[in-house]
């Protein structure tokens, strides 16, 4: 049994240090985007087109985090209705 408790936490310490490898490799490229989009609409000219891009990144960060709320809402109320029953 101590054996196998042993196992377990080296594989959970691995996967702790691969997710904090991906997630630091993840935060790299999205800096890297970022400043992609700040050399395209950098100026005084292009804040029109400045204000959709941001509109538009708006956008598409607030759809994911609906669906988890939808999502995780549905599971809670399931939960909740087997519960009672």
């Amino acid at each position: 049994m101590y054996i196998k408790n042993k196992i377990q936490k080296s594989n959970s310490k691995i996967q702790a240090m691969l997710f904090g490898i991906c997630f630091f490799f993840i935060g790299i490229s999205a800096n890297a985007q970022c400043a992609m989009c700040r050399a395209a609409l950098s100026g005084d000219s292009n804040t029109k087109k400045a204000e959709a891009v941001n509109d538009g990144i708006v956008y598409l960060m607030v759809i994911p985090y609906l669906l988890v709320v939808i999502i995780g809402y549905l599971i809670y109320r399931m939960y909740k209705n087997k519960k009672a029953v």
